[in-house]
């Protein structure tokens, strides 16, 4: 079963943005969700279901918002995954 929320919003924001009403959207679930998975708060696998995309395609949606599919905070972070892997 899905939720569903409602946001209000300017009407001409998607005119603004040169968007059909379910272009606009469809946008900000896409945004919404990168920005969850940016913080942390979903994992790819769930973004990926919650918006109907392959993993492939899920990588290339993040890639144009450029949001990094890696998340470490620090190159010494990195490093020592490396190390332990």
């Amino acid at each position: 079963m899905k939720n569903q929320i409602t946001v209000s919003y300017p009407q001409e924001l998607a005119f603004t943005l040169k968007m059909q009403e379910n272009e606009f959207k469809n946008e900000m679930l896409k945004l919404t969700i990168v920005k969850l998975y940016e913080l942390g708060k979903i994992s790819s696998s769930l973004a990926s279901k919650i918006l109907n995309l392959n993993r492939v395609d899920f990588l290339e949606l993040i890639n144009k918002y450029q949001v990094s599919f890696f998340s470490y905070k620090s190159e010494k972070e990195l490093l020592n995954d490396l190390k332990n892997a």
